[in-house]
């Protein structure tokens, strides 16, 4: 099944991609790698979440939110490439958790955004990755997420 095919299987609709906030671009390709900036969360109504976790979010509100953060991520890959289709392989994936100084979950969060990218892309959704903790995020997200995909040429 494309990865196409399992969005909608999986009742994601990918929308448009979030326009930079600052002074980048939201994807650059070199070659056959697209380095996708990161991507904070955005709900379907145009919402953020916002708080640390461990420090009044749950690791389930943080996943979700990672999870929120892999959508956007698909959507500038999407915009950059035309089609999900044409993703060979989720090569690296970095994930940032805001998070409450004794926080130690910071990999069941960002397993929120790698669930979802093996999900749509089966084996070759499955990549390398970091988890960080942060002290602080943008816009006093839970999340950023940023990730590095092969594509076809």
């Amino acid at each position: 099944m494309s990865a196409e095919q399992k969005l909608k299987e999986l009742g994601i609709e990918i929308g448009a991609a979030t326009p930079p906030v600052g002074n980048y671009v939201a994807a650059v390709r070199t070659g056959n790698l697209v380095f996708v900036s990161g991507v904070v969360p955005v709900r379907p109504d145009g919402t953020r979440p916002a708080g640390k976790v461990g420090a009044g979010l749950s690791v389930a509100d943080g996943y979700e939110a990672a999870r929120l953060c892999a959508i956007g991520l698909l959507s500038r890959l999407k915009a950059e490439v035309g089609s999900l289709d044409r993703v060979r392989r989720v090569v690296k994936v970095t994930g940032y958790v805001n998070a409450a100084p004794d926080f130690t979950e910071h990999a069941q969060v960002v397993n929120g955004a790698s669930d979802l990218l093996a999900a749509v892309f089966g084996e070759a959704g499955k990549h390398a990755r970091a988890a960080v903790g942060m002290g602080s995020l943008p816009l006093g997200v839970p999340v950023e997420v940023e990730m590095v995909a092969e594509v076809e040429p």
